[in-house]
């Protein structure tokens, strides 16, 4: 089992602290070179520690949502390192409204910076990773990690913007681990639970075993280290829910019930004789949200 990640160059976005500080931090310490992206001078913070630690790090400052950041990011890490073997999409804001007060504006930035954000950096890796499969003559090393989140499983009531921007996210990892496949890149999407500033008014305080905070945003990191290494060569296309002590690989929707015509095309008569005896007494919040996630323990079960 390869786990090491030595001579490979990794780009992470928003990691001038929390989840992504913690990813770029892990990667770094499985010896990758770490591209740091954050908007302001955390990034050269955290791209300063790495490098005092004895690792390799440069700081890339840019709004990822801009299609160029994403260039840029690319062309950091195959000119300062020699290549781009791993990309974390972790950035990402909160503009949290229920529906009807939702501005445009509040929209627009979670969209952005999220689900455009992560396309940005996606779309100009993989050029690079086409490119540098032709050149090779077959597969090369490519690994993406980008970060969903429970609440597109739920369609969390007060976050209609970031709910839809993570659903986005998994469709897009699910497009690129099937697109990418053939030039050697994995792609999977991960939906952490990790106390940072953005979250610390979710959680509260807490221990597991390790006596480390069970939401703590290192033990995130520990398992994007893993994805990006050769370990997971045979992991791409899944999802998984992440937080403390436990790993959860969730299934892919399944069809609960068809239902078909009698004649070959429905009428809305024999629609309502068939679908609305079924919904009849049926549990209201049994819908396509996957609230079994919520009662995950920490020890993976239910």
């Amino acid at each position: 089992m390869n786990l090491s990640l030595a001579g490979r160059a990794a780009v992470v976005t928003g990691a001038g602290a929390g989840l992504g500080r913690a990813e770029a931090l892990a990667l770094a310490a499985r010896g990758a070179a770490v591209v740091v992206n954050d908007t302001g001078p955390a990034a050269d913070d955290v791209a300063a520690e790495i490098v005092k630690a004895g690792g390799r790090a440069v700081a890339v400052k840019g709004d990822v949502g801009d299609w160029t950041t994403g260039e840029a990011l690319v062309s950091a890490a195959v000119d300062t390192f020699g290549s781009l073997d791993v990309v974390v999409n972790n950035a990402g804001v909160l503009r949290d409204k229920m529906l009807f007060n939702l501005s445009e504006r509040d929209w627009d930035d979670v969209i952005h910076v999220h689900l455009k954000g992560h396309a940005a950096v996606s779309r100009a890796a993989a050029a690079y990773w086409r490119a540098a499969s032709k050149a090779a003559g077959g597969p090369v090393y490519g690994r993406v990690v980008n970060t969903a989140s429970e609440a597109f499983l739920f369609g969390s009531a007060g976050q209609p913007n970031y709910s839809a921007a993570k659903a986005g996210i998994v469709a897009l990892t699910l497009s690129t681990s099937a697109g990418l496949a053939r030039y050697g890149v994995r792609a999977n999407a991960i939906c952490p639970r990790a106390r940072t500033a953005m979250t610390e008014a979710s959680f509260g305080e807490g221990t597991s075993p390790g006596g480390l905070d069970a939401m703590a945003p290192e033990r995130v990191g520990t398992f994007v280290a893993y994805l990006a290494s050769p370990a997971a060569e045979k992991i791409s296309g899944q999802v998984f829910v992440v937080y403390g002590d436990m790993v959860a690989l969730m299934a892919a929707p399944t069809v609960e019930r068809k239902f078909t015509a009698a004649s070959g095309v429905f009428s809305a008569e024999e629609l309502g004789e068939q679908l609305t005896p079924y919904f009849d007494g049926r549990d209201a919040h049994r819908t396509y949200a996957a609230y079994s996630v919520a009662a995950l323990d920490e020890t993976g079960t239910v």
